[in-house]
């Protein structure tokens, strides 16, 4: 079975591209099996969101982690398929939260079938991984608890929102480490760990894989701004019509400047329709643009600092170029 697309990094060694390419063949394989079930219905609502495609990140990202150690390691495809099955149990049970009706260009599985089926199935998922956990070790059982505990506080806090009195800033930017970076932390962690690569390089790739997954989000917000039409791969102004206040938005909120009083207006709930275009237009041109970019360097510099202590192998490249395609895809 060919492995599914990746992001298009500029693999620059042949060896390492090819590695990889197998890993996500072998991953995709484990990972359509292990959700194979005696009841056709539940492996069809199970393969509903594989099949809908997706670029396999995580699981990318912890085989690139396994270079530093031995990347034929038994463990290593058996953890990447535990960081995809997780990662897919979410989507089912965030487009159930969300209310969203489209996953991955096809419907989501709360609108093929109902709210009740997609978060069952998102439990089956979780389930099929910690079957997968067992065999793994309790060093692994406990790394991903914590990475499960971290996952839901972050969509608690998401959906209380900043108390009375906190940074709304600093919120957001805690919900994002937990929401998404903590399990493209795991990813690098768990493929450094299973392929025996040292403590440090273990930590290190950690820490760089976190700050990655803040600077992607971060870069997420950026493009639904700054992106000029859908060829982005995201329509700009999805987030304004929702109401979701990005970073961008967050910064003109707290923005006092008099240039800034009708954006702050036109931002202070979901913006409709008809305004859409004027405030992109508007946020475009605020500073809260540049302020928001700025936070995104910061968390892809912080990455890098990590990375550049590893060995200097094709692997480390490989992840200073992601650096490099999350800051230029944010526009």
């Amino acid at each position: 079975m060919a492995a599914p697309p990746v992001v298009d990094l500029p693999f620059v060694d042949e060896r390492l591209a090819q590695d990889v390419a197998s890993g996500l063949a072998e991953v995709e394989k484990l990972l359509r099996s292990s959700v194979q079930s005696d009841d056709a219905f539940v492996t069809e609502a199970s393969k509903h969101l594989i099949e809908a495609g997706g670029k396999r990140f995580r699981s990318m990202l912890v085989l690139l982690a396994a270079q530093f150690g031995s990347p034929d390691a038994p463990g290593v495809v058996p953890g990447a398929v535990v960081i995809e099955l997780t990662h897919l149990a979410t989507l089912y049970h965030d487009d159930v939260m969300d209310e969203a009706r489209v996953r991955r260009g096809s419907p989501s599985a709360n609108a093929r079938w109902d709210n009740t089926v997609a978060i069952l199935t998102g439990d089956y998922l979780f389930a099929q991984a910690s079957e997968i956990l067992a065999d793994l070790g309790p060093d692994i059982i406990r790394i991903q608890a914590q990475t499960f505990s971290r996952l839901v506080r972050g969509q608690i806090r998401e959906t209380i929102g900043a108390r009375p009195g906190e940074d709304p800033i600093a919120h957001y930017i805690g919900v994002l480490a937990d929401k998404t970076g903590s399990l493209i932390a795991t990813s690098g962690r768990l493929g450094a760990l299973l392929s025996g690569a040292s403590p440090d390089i273990v930590e290190r790739v950690t820490r760089a894989c976190e700050a990655i997954g803040v600077a992607w989000q971060l870069s997420d917000d950026l493009l639904d701004v700054a992106a000029e039409s859908v060829q982005s791969g995201k329509t700009p102004g999805t987030d304004l019509r929702e109401g979701i206040r990005t970073l961008p938005v967050l910064y003109a909120l707290a923005s006092d400047a008099p240039g800034s009083t009708r954006l702050r207006e036109l931002l202070a709930g979901p913006v409709a329709e008809e305004d859409v275009e004027e405030t992109l237009t508007l946020l475009r041109a605020d500073p809260a643009m540049e302020r928001a970019r700025a936070e995104l360097l910061a968390w892809t510099d912080r990455a890098r600092q990590d990375l550049a202590g590893l060995p200097d192998i094709p692997a480390r490249t490989a992840y200073l170029a992601l650096c490099d395609y999350v800051v230029e895809r944010s526009g």
